[in-house]
């Protein structure tokens, strides 16, 4: 590499990573906006549900866990899209 195009590139890199930092900025604080907004969206539908009387605490499906005894579920659980992404 020329050496006389270092401070150049260097220049150059500086401006990207700036660049770079203010779209994953923006599309963190974007990300949050969404998630706060499905946070109420499920809040909502879960009181709609209730109202309905569709959500039951005690459904009549069994869940069988590890240890071989039946047990009912009645937990609603929130993932994140990272979540989603490792497969947890």
């Amino acid at each position: 590499m020329d050496t006389r195009y270092t401070g150049e590139i260097l220049k150059h890199l500086e401006k990207q990573n700036e660049v770079l930092m203010e779209a994953y900025r923006s599309m963190s604080h974007e990300l949050h906006k969404v998630q706060v907004e499905e946070e109420m969206l499920m809040r909502k539908f879960y009181e709609l549900m209730s109202a309905q009387g569709l959500t039951k605490k005690n459904e009549d499906s069994d869940k069988v866990s590890d240890d071989g005894e039946n047990k009912h579920s009645s937990a609603l659980i929130r993932t994140t899209s990272n979540e989603q992404q490792r497969g947890f």
